[in-house]
């Protein structure tokens, strides 16, 4: 019973391990075939890679070349074409300013030459250059193709000067005149730049009391009682007084007051503010004075009510002094 028992057990083993040999040759070719599908498909996706990034890094360095190649060839059209083409060179320079400045001193500072190119100046430049002068307010510069540049010059109109003390180059001290126009800016005219038919410095009235460091020519002064002795000034030709006097000094050293002194011999006081008001009720005490027979001495315009005033003996008033004559819109002109 032991032996027949015994025997299909060896038959069943025999037969589990015939199956496991014959099956195992057969898994490893299959296992061996996946591996070489795997490294197959792998390399392909390298491959396709590696020529996307080629692609991509051609395409780059071609779009890079041939945009270098479109800017040097831009480059060289607008060189070719445009600045150094002599159909754009300057032939005409229209200069026009409507003060007392020359012609020949304006095409200096501007810096622009007949045979310049018209399209290749820098019109920011000249601007800039040309407002860098204290006596010039602005500037417009255009172009006029072909071959003409326009300038059109506004200059600082001076309502007021101040003479100071100015070392000289040889040695020495010279009184020297400087003017101001009614934003504050400071005006040192050349000597050669002055015309006495447009601008009769004499005539201007004198601001005294001033900071000597606050005056440099280009710059503005922003001192309060600079600023209210300009506003007196400029007010002043459209004000009831007009006519009637001259303002001959102003004197801003005091303190929340302005010092006038007129061609008449008066001395006024009038303060920062109400200017308006000031020189309206001046009219009065004048128009009062008048018919008494009176000339005002001194009037204190800076008290509101009841104005002190010092009364004189009226005598023949002296002649106005002839006001500075305004320079008429493109009196210098060159073509």
């Amino acid at each position: 019973m032991a032996w027949r028992n015994s025997a299909p057990r060896r038959k069943i083993t025999v037969r589990c391990l015939n199956m496991w040999i014959k099956r195992k040759p057969k898994n490893r070719r299959l296992e061996r075939g996946n591996v070489l599908d795997v490294k197959l498909r792998a390399k392909e996706i390298r491959a396709a890679r590696l020529r996307l990034a080629t692609t991509a890094v051609g395409l780059s360095l071609g779009t890079v070349m041939g945009l270098y190649l479109l800017w040097r060839v831009g480059d060289w059209a607008l060189d070719e074409f445009v600045f150094n083409n002599d159909a754009f060179a300057i032939r005409e320079l229209d200069i026009q300013t409507d003060g007392s400045i020359p012609v020949e001193q304006l095409r200096k500072w501007a810096g622009v030459r007949p045979g310049d190119n018209l399209l290749a100046l820098d019109l920011n430049r000249v601007k800039d250059d040309l407002e860098l002068a204290p006596m010039i307010q602005s500037v417009a510069v255009e172009r006029v193709l072909p071959r003409t540049l326009k300038i059109s010059v506004i200059e600082r109109e001076p309502i007021a000067r101040m003479k100071m003390l100015q070392l000289q180059p040889g040695g020495g001290l010279e009184l020297v005149s400087y003017y101001l126009d009614k934003s504050g800016h400071v005006i040192q005219p050349l000597p050669a730049c002055v015309d006495t038919i447009s601008l009769n410095g004499d005539a201007l009235p004198v601001l005294s009391g001033g900071n000597a460091a606050e005056f440099l020519p280009g710059s503005a002064i922003h001192s309060p009682k600079v600023s209210a002795a300009l506003r007196l000034i400029a007010e002043f030709e459209n004000s009831p007084m007009a006519g009637l006097v001259d303002l001959k000094s102003v004197d801003v050293s005091g303190t929340e007051v302005l010092q006038v002194t007129t061609g008449q011999g008066s001395r006024i006081t009038i303060a920062l503010d109400r200017l308006e008001d000031q020189l309206r009720h001046w009219r009065l005490v004048y128009d009062l004075g008048k018919n008494m027979g009176k000339a005002i001495g001194t009037l204190d315009l800076s008290v509101t009510n009841n104005a002190p005033a010092i009364w004189l003996e009226a005598a023949p008033a002296p002649p106005l002094a002839p006001k500075p004559n305004s320079a008429s819109p493109n009196r210098n002109k060159h073509v």
